[in-house]
């Protein structure tokens, strides 16, 4: 039976900057917008972050019943390593998906954004197919373009139109940031387990890049932020302030672009989050400010 420290390493809190940055942005949107809404943001957080943890046990259920983890480089995974059965972590999963769905309904009862419910279906079926089912699209190099769907254009403006009704350039301007950085932490993740993804038969993005292609993918998904932070600041001076995260982004390149592989990536993943989390707030507040001046 896994402990409460295997449990909570099995949800893999390093990755908790995934859910609570497109709340950020969001909200600073909203916030730009003229919209104060703590309520609708802590819901917003509350169905992100259960969102990210069942999928981060869904994920170890699926890879672990298919042996993909039997050869594990990175942090604990519960079946892969026996500490849970699948059945278990399988219930936990689901458990995170209902709270989820009952923090989504609440918000948008609270919001009357009713037909968000359709999205919020979508985004549990994408968290569950990821890795689960007979053909997981995560298996076949789509993990990419699903993080960044869910994380940038559906957390962030999903957020901004629950508090605000209306969704703005600002929005959508930290909804591709947003996807954009999100997309570098899974990039750094699978980058680590290319050699063990390519045994099992999964066939992520970066397996299909290979090494090289997909060091250079993650330089351009952490430069993109930047870019556009540069090119719409000519319009909203505020969001320079997201510059301030850039030195978070030296470690990290520097770790992936120099070569780095196997345990030695970890790091990277930890502070590629840590860059997300930074650009997301302080682009934010530079939302927030923008709009109200």
């Amino acid at each position: 039976m896994a402990t409460v420290t295997e449990w909570v390493e099995g949800a893999r809190p390093r990755t908790l900057p995934t859910a609570i940055s497109p709340v950020l942005v969001g909200t600073g949107a909203a916030v730009g917008a003229g919209a104060v809404a703590p309520g609708a943001a802590l819901l917003a957080l509350l169905v992100a972050v259960s969102l990210v943890i069942g999928v981060n046990f869904a994920n170890d259920y699926s890879d672990g019943i298919r042996g993909t983890d039997d050869e594990r480089v990175g942090p604990l995974r519960l079946v892969g390593s026996r500490a849970a059965s699948p059945a278990t972590v399988k219930t936990a999963a689901f458990g995170c998906f209902g709270l989820a769905a009952v923090a989504g309904l609440v918000l948008v009862g609270v919001s009357g954004q009713w037909w968000l419910v359709v999205i919020g279906a979508l985004c549990i079926l994408g968290a569950w197919y990821y890795t689960g089912g007979s053909r997981p699209y995560g298996y076949a190099g789509l993990g990419e373009v699903a993080v960044f769907v869910f994380f940038g254009p559906v957390a962030v403006l999903g957020t901004t139109l629950t508090q605000s009704g209306a969704v703005g350039a600002g929005a959508l301007i930290g909804a591709v940031g947003a996807g954009t950085l999100t997309c570098a932490v899974l990039v750094a993740n699978n980058l680590r387990d290319i050699p063990t993804d390519r045994i099992a038969g999964k066939r992520t993005l970066a397996v299909v890049l290979g090494d090289r292609g997909t060091r250079l993918l993650y330089l351009v998904l952490v430069a993109v932020p930047f870019l556009i932070t540069i090119a719409a600041a000519f319009d909203r001076p505020a969001l320079l302030c997201a510059l301030l995260a850039l030195p978070l982004a030296v470690g990290p390149l520097r770790r992936v672009l120099g070569g780095s592989d196997g345990m030695e990536l970890i790091p990277a993943l930890r502070d590629t989050g840590f860059l997300l989390l930074a650009w997301s707030a302080a682009t934010a507040v530079g939302l927030a400010v923008a709009g109200l001046g």
